[in-house]
């Protein structure tokens, strides 16, 4: 009885350890000027730099619990912020850039994928990250595929070292290329990752700018609920196979592996966008979802080490660098065509 209690006691140590990194992570986000560092990667490496010399075995249970079940809670609550009716206040100009930023980011990161030698999953983590909203879009579609701790890192570490480099250099080729102000903010809202990265890069450039470029984000957000669709039906049918390969050919109900917390996730998306959720109400889910995402980071920082980045070498990097520029032009493309600058 007495071991049982410890490891119970222990266990909730272990969670409490992942939310008060968490707790801290989002007060030096408050602290930061510009709000251009996100509090999920600084509660990443946060995490990262403990892992480095406090890794005791009895923390691994918590860890695995905040990572993954944790997770999937914090994802159930995502779909309260969600809201289709978004869509309708930013134009039909700005799924047209969407459109082809999306197929950079997934096709072309397929051939870039080969190049580069990167596993699938890594690869379509890195890609959602740089295509819809950085970290949020890898938190919540890593469940699904079954994505490792070390990859989740990974991609989260590429779409930050690129973020903190464009936020200093968009409103300086902005302003070079002579960009508008709506053009400008459909750029950065279309190619800029994490969302603070997007109010910061929108901002420097001009106060309209950022408007716009926030408005472009929050419609680019939406594209989580058909791209974790998808992951979710390729993880299911790539589950299933290996299942039916290792039962010697038996079949298996697609029905019943298909993951749990997407139809929690699509009904608070539903009711959020028919008008069901108060805003007050989803501003506060959308407060706890963030802080429960940042507390399962934290606990997957507290599972990576920095040796486990060094085995990884730049490869993970050069790829997300190099999806990142790839959608860059795109969108620079795309709205030089339609003649908006």
């Amino acid at each position: 009885m007495n071991s049982k209690v410890k490891e119970r006691g222990l266990f909730a140590l272990g969670v409490a350890i992942c939310f008060a990194v968490a707790g801290v992570s989002v007060l030096i986000e408050k602290l930061i000027p510009g709000g251009i560092l996100g509090a999920s990667i600084i509660a990443l490496f946060m995490g990262t730099i403990i892992n480095s010399f406090f890794h005791p075995a009895w923390m691994k249970p918590a860890l695995k619990f905040t990572s993954k079940k944790i997770l999937k809670v914090a994802i159930i609550l995502l779909g309260a912020s969600l809201s289709v009716n978004t869509i309708m206040s930013v134009g039909k100009m700005t799924f047209f850039v969407m459109i082809f930023t999306f197929a950079m980011c997934f096709g072309g990161g397929f051939l870039v994928r080969k190049i580069f030698r990167i596993n699938w999953k890594l690869g379509n983590l890195i890609s959602a990250g740089t295509g819809i909203c950085g970290g949020s879009a890898v938190a919540a579609i890593a469940p699904v595929i079954d994505a490792d701790d070390k990859d989740i890192a990974f991609a989260m570490s590429s779409t930050f070292i690129f973020d903190m480099v464009m936020v200093a250099l968009y409103p300086i080729m902005g302003k070079l290329l002579g960009m508008t102000d709506i053009a400008y903010g459909i750029w950065a809202g279309t190619s800029v990752n994490d969302t603070a990265s997007v109010v910061a890069s929108g901002y420097a450039f001009s106060e309209i700018a950022g408007d716009f470029a926030t408005m472009v984000k929050l419609t680019r957000t939406i594209a989580i609920i058909p791209t974790v669709l998808v992951f979710a039906y390729v993880g299911t049918r790539m589950k299933k196979r290996e299942m039916e390969q290792e039962g010697g050919g038996k079949r298996v109900n697609l029905i019943k592996i298909i993951p749990w917390f997407i139809g929690g996730f699509l009904l608070l998306a539903i009711l959020n966008s028919v008008g069901f959720i108060p805003a007050w109400a989803s501003g506060i889910i959308k407060g706890a979802s963030k802080f429960l995402m940042v507390s399962a980071l934290a606990a997957i920082g507290l599972n990576t080490s920095i040796a486990d980045f060094r085995k990884a070498g730049l490869r993970p990097m050069l790829y997300g660098i190099t999806i990142d520029t790839l959608v860059t032009l795109t969108a620079l493309g795309v709205i030089w065509c339609m003649g908006l600058m």
